[in-house]
């Protein structure tokens, strides 16, 4: 049962012609017999082990909205999670201290939506003086006294920290001492450049004895000693979703072969058992995958990522390393749109109205004259089509009592409304490039 807020939530973003942050298994269609295979190795990660997917699928097949109903999922069984859009200037994939600095940006857990990371160590910090409390020859209002304690339990803890990341160690012992003298200034500092924010003033980093700013392979340390303070916090890990990879391959030809081995790194680091705790999903096109500027370029990278599809897609192996979204069909295209539709009506005044206007032959009609302005392409169709039924059917319905969609509604496509994708589908010929 989905509250009125979460499912206004969807409506919203589906309005908008954006991926609903959460309540995705509400909209769910094609992927739910990955489930028992995801669930099993996301536990086999929580345990303390380390993962590893690729997901490959065109445009449109989805990969966006796996990755977002991948990182609920992870939530609801106590993982935090955080999403990377790989980026030529802002996030090169060869750059780990930008990657790292974004996904501690957008770090989720299930009572913080995003910008997690404060809270997490705050957290951790609150566990640790629960720790002290539990033994009763502490007493709760020495505050110096507890300070002492809690500082020796933190040192105990930040051993296994400062074996792999001695200047994430450093910081967070200045930390807690800048928030115990009330230095909100310092703290704030601190924080920042643990997060990897760049240009924090000398004067901050001197109070922990750190110079400069995060590098790449600083960053990988701290990476290692987030999923630490993750572990000790009560986390089950961290799920990583590196979307839209598939851009290295318009990156220039050196950025793109440092990308391509960073990401060679990640698999044999995770393999080594470096990063506990960690699983990392990646997402691209099949050109990325299969094409000559992409993973086959390098091929030791090729190597570890290959996967025979050659069979029929029903007996794909979802434990493998690479993984396949389908494409949007028309029946999944109606199912999505009846699913939006019954959403969208539930608990409404006008719910019997929506039902009965926009019922499922309309839904259904819809979704062909969409797909047909599309060049036939249903796999572009859904963000557009779902949009046009939101926005453009269901509200005028739920708001004006005389509309009808059969008599007032005609689809218009815009191109200012399209994405590159669509606008290159809407592009056809003739009616013959029209899949029919």
């Amino acid at each position: 049962m989905i509250s009125a807020t979460r499912r206004e939530d969807i409506v919203s973003a589906l309005r908008r012609g954006t991926v609903p942050n959460a309540g995705l298994d509400a909209l769910a269609v094609g992927i739910q017999s990955l489930a028992p295979v995801i669930d099993d190795e996301l536990q086999r990660v929580a345990a303390g082990k380390a993962g590893f997917k690729a997901v490959r699928g065109d445009y449109g097949s989805g990969k966006t909205f796996f990755g977002r109903w991948l990182q609920e999922r992870a939530r609801s069984r106590a993982f935090a999670t955080s999403e990377v859009q790989i980026n030529e200037t802002e996030t090169p994939l060869h750059r780990l201290e930008t990657v790292y600095r974004r996904l501690v940006e957008q770090l989720s857990t299930t009572d913080t939506p995003q910008g997690a990371f404060r809270n997490v160590i705050d957290g951790w910090f609150f566990a640790l003086e629960q720790d002290v409390l539990a033994d009763a020859t502490v007493d709760p209002d020495d505050t110096a006294g507890l300070l002492v304690r809690s500082n020796e339990l933190m040192e105990s803890r930040l051993a296994s920290i400062s074996r792999a990341a001695p200047a994430f160690a450093a910081v967070l012992r200045a930390y807690r001492q800048a928030q115990a003298d009330g230095d909100q200034q310092v703290a704030d500092g601190l924080i920042a450049w643990l997060a990897g924010q760049p240009n924090v003033a000398a004067s901050v980093k001197r109070v922990a004895g750190i110079k400069g700013d995060l590098d790449h392979f600083a960053a990988a340390n701290f990476l290692a000693g987030l999923l630490t303070i993750l572990r000790d916090s009560g986390y089950s890990g961290l799920l990583l979703v590196l979307d839209e990879v598939e851009t290295l391959q318009r990156m220039r030809a050196d950025a793109r072969e440092k990308g391509l081995n960073a990401l060679r790194q990640w698999i044999d680091e995770i393999d080594a058992g470096r990063y506990p705790g960690l699983y990392l999903v990646i997402t691209g096109t099949p050109a990325f995958f299969d094409g000559a500027q992409g993973v086959q370029r390098l091929l030791p990278l090729a190597q570890r990522l290959h996967v025979d599809f050659g069979t029929e897609r029903r007996f794909d192996n979802p434990r493998a390393v690479q993984i396949r979204l389908q494409s949007f069909d028309p029946g999944a295209l109606l199912e999505v749109g009846r699913k939006v539709r019954d959403l969208y009506a539930e608990g409404r005044t006008q719910e019997p109205r929506l039902r009965s206007l926009v019922d499922d032959a309309y839904v259904e009609q819809l979704g062909r004259a969409v797909t047909g302005g599309l060049g036939g392409k249903v796999g572009v169709a859904p963000r557009l089509f779902l949009k046009k039924l939101v926005a453009d059917v269901l509200d005028r319905v739920d708001l004006h009592e005389a509309f009808d969609p059969r008599q007032h509604y005609q689809l218009t496509l815009s191109e200012t409304e399209m994405s590159v994708n669509e606008r290159a589908a809407a592009g056809a010929a003739s009616v013959d490039d029209i899949e029919l």
